[in-house]
């Protein structure tokens, strides 16, 4: 016989994660998922109002349900002097410390390093911290007033436009400051978090836990300085050494040597990947990693160029990095297989030339399609 209750705490857990998506049928969602009556369902969801969880509003036939804000707090606090273990556990620690030791650590990682962004980077005079919690999940915001992280990641490493910042980004080991910093706070905190956004300026970068891609949108009115959104549930079982070793290759057990590219990021708006240029910029920096995935989802087509550029030149000089593409279309496919093809036949000829020397068919694939 099932234990009645564990099977009680399945119920209730089910419940506060689903008010969300069904505030006004929410005990039809619970009958359908337990077989259970509607008696019963009630019986779970007034001990949760009871408890606080829940809030029930409306009359029987009109009753909506939402979760109830546990805990708000908002802090403004001078960034001058500013240091983000001290904010932690002053501001944030008490907060959260009835939360399990697992989300209680993930959250002391990702909130100190974007303090510590903030302080080292941000050149702004204020921090805010903003935590809203409720039975499911905890939301921390922090926010400064400073110059706007994508501008000034554009503008010390001369990139064309702030939303390549979010390109670099993406890849990981990017910072502004590498005598100080290994530039690895941003990736592994939106990759440990179930939701992440950064809004500076008038650009946008989110992630969301599950996927391999990050995203980049525009808003109307840039604004000055820097907005970082984090959200994670209250029971999530990851752990921070999870994120850590997905990362790390087998050689180097906790080296930051895997990377994912999301190759969309290369372009602007919905222009198309055709060029050299377009390529060498998806590809800066990823020398510092063992293995490169590029994620093409969002990607209808890639040109010859664009492909033979990653997959044959970059491929041929740095033949101990591994590329994966992921997520290919088959048009896409066939100009990869194509720039792969390429390069794999310069390798064997070069590897066994005749009379020690190196053909003429050798020297044309070395030398990139025309047109290009």
């Amino acid at each position: 016989m099932r234990n009645p209750t564990k099977r009680g705490q399945e119920i209730r857990a089910f419940i506060v994660h689903e008010v969300p998506n069904h505030p006004r049928d929410l005990v039809k969602a619970v009958c359908k998922r337990f077989g259970i009556t509607r008696q019963g369902v009630n019986r779970y969801i007034r001990e949760l109002v009871a408890k606080g969880d829940i809030v029930a509003e409306g009359n029987t036939s009109h009753r909506r349900y939402s979760l109830r804000t546990l805990r708000k707090k908002t802090s403004a606090l001078p960034l001058s002097g500013l240091e983000e273990d001290v904010v932690w556990r002053s501001e944030v620690a008490p907060v959260l410390a009835h939360l399990p030791n697992n989300v209680l650590d993930t959250w002391h990682y990702c909130f100190s390093e974007m303090v510590n962004n903030a302080i080292d980077h941000s050149n702004g005079s204020m921090l805010t911290v903003r935590i809203d919690m409720n039975a499911l999940l905890t939301e921390i915001s922090v926010g400064d007033d400073g110059i706007g992280i994508f501008r000034k990641i554009k503008n010390e490493w001369q990139l064309e436009d702030e939303r390549h910042a979010v390109l670099e980004l993406a890849k990981g080991k990017l910072t502004t400051d590498p005598e100080r910093h290994t530039g690895e706070g941003i990736f592994f905190t939106s990759r440990m978090l179930d939701d992440f956004a950064i809004l500076s300026g008038d650009v946008i970068f989110t992630h969301k836990h599950g996927e391999d891609q990050d995203w980049i949108s525009q808003r109307e009115g840039p604004r000055a300085g820097t907005w970082v959104f984090m959200l994670l549930s209250n029971h999530s079982k990851r752990t921070a050494q999870e994120v850590f070793d997905r990362f790390a290759s087998e050689e180097e057990d906790y080296g930051f040597t895997k990377t994912v590219v999301p190759v969309r990021l290369a372009r602007h708006g919905i222009e198309k990947l055709v060029s050299r240029s377009q390529a060498k910029r998806l590809l800066a920096r990823i020398d510092r990693f063992n293995v490169v995935i590029f994620d093409f989802t969002g990607v209808e087509s890639i040109s010859p160029a664009f492909a033979d550029e990653i997959f044959r030149v970059f491929a041929r000089s740095n033949p101990s990095i591994r590329l994966i593409p992921i997520n290919e279309v088959p048009a896409v496919q066939r100009m990869i297989r194509r720039a792969q093809h390429a390069a794999s036949n310069v390798v064997q000829q070069i590897a066994q030339p005749e009379d020690g020397q190196v053909s003429s068919e050798v020297v044309a694939a070395e030398e990139p399609p025309s047109g290009t």
